[in-house]
């Protein structure tokens, strides 16, 4: 069953409204896949029916579009020369900035399943356990936030088969940081505990977040159109803390013609931004 391209562009449009997910022509074979169980769920008969549907949707409809046809590729420790960058220099700095004030705030934002802000939590702890024998990870603010509803269900159960624990996962960490239960792998209650994670739509209103003193938003940016990415740089450049907070993107991604109040920094072997001013 075959999308017309008036359906495909209905579907394209629904989704920059919704998520800001720009999803090019040529991506037909994508939408089909990804969409087809859906209709039959729903009693469509084609893709017609499914786009009225949708149109009259109250929610739930809506929410499972987007989670589909949402990427949520992820892994442990992704990048990781990047990883090591936060480990040797940035979170130390924070360990120690939190001895001192108390407080320490990290986002990591369209967290899919949990791994990136669980890693943080992990390698946190870890840093900080180094120079703190009684360090405690739970007393920092860590948030994992995702449009996807299903996959922040996934991220705060903390249950991952083997499959998932085999991607790049660091050697010593499950360990430390994992019990086995069945066939999972369950994250240990003190880590599980240090995160927080809520959904939120990068389309809105960062202000009620507050300000954090690392941001990661990997590996996001790349499915936004320009003007959005844009926009959501700049809500990031006022959402670090000043002067010192500093935001992430993934390796393969650029702010290069973004006039977004951040300039770029090197940290080790990876590139990061903090606040122009």
């Amino acid at each position: 069953m075959a999308i017309t391209p008036e359906e495909f562009q209905f579907i394209s449009q629904f989704m920059r409204e919704h998520s800001g997910i720009d999803i090019q022509s040529g991506k037909e074979y994508l939408v089909e896949g990804r969409l087809f169980p859906l209709l039959a769920q729903h009693g469509c008969q084609n893709f017609t029916q499914f786009c009225q549907k949708l149109t009259r949707d109250s929610g739930v409809l809506c929410a499972q579009v987007i989670d589909v046809l949402t990427t949520h590729e992820t892994l442990w420790f992704r990048d990781e020369s990047f990883f090591n960058a936060l480990a040797d220099e940035i979170l130390p700095r924070l360990v120690e900035k939190a001895r001192r004030k108390g407080t320490v705030r990290v986002w990591s934002a369209a967290t899919a399943t949990g791994q990136e802000a669980y890693s943080l939590a992990m390698m946190l702890d870890s840093v900080g356990r180094k120079r703190d024998p009684n360090f405690d990870v739970s007393s920092l603010y860590i948030l994992g936030t995702d449009i996807s509803s299903a996959s922040l269900a996934i991220a705060r159960q903390g249950r991952y088969n083997s499959l998932a624990m085999s991607r790049g996962m660091r050697t010593g960490f499950l360990e430390r940081y994992f019990a086995k239960e069945g066939e999972c792998y369950e994250v240990i209650p003190a880590i599980r505990q240090a995160v927080r994670f809520k959904p939120f739509n990068l389309k809105d209103n960062f202000a009620p977040l507050g300000q954090f003193d690392l941001i990661l938003c990997r590996n996001v940016l790349i499915y936004f159109a320009d003007d959005l990415k844009r926009q959501i740089c700049n809500r990031m450049s006022t959402a670090l803390v000043r002067p010192d907070g500093y935001f992430a993107i993934g390796a393969s991604e650029s702010l290069r013609g973004m006039d977004a109040g951040l300039k770029q920094v090197t940290v080790g072997r990876a590139v990061l931004y903090q606040t122009a001013s």
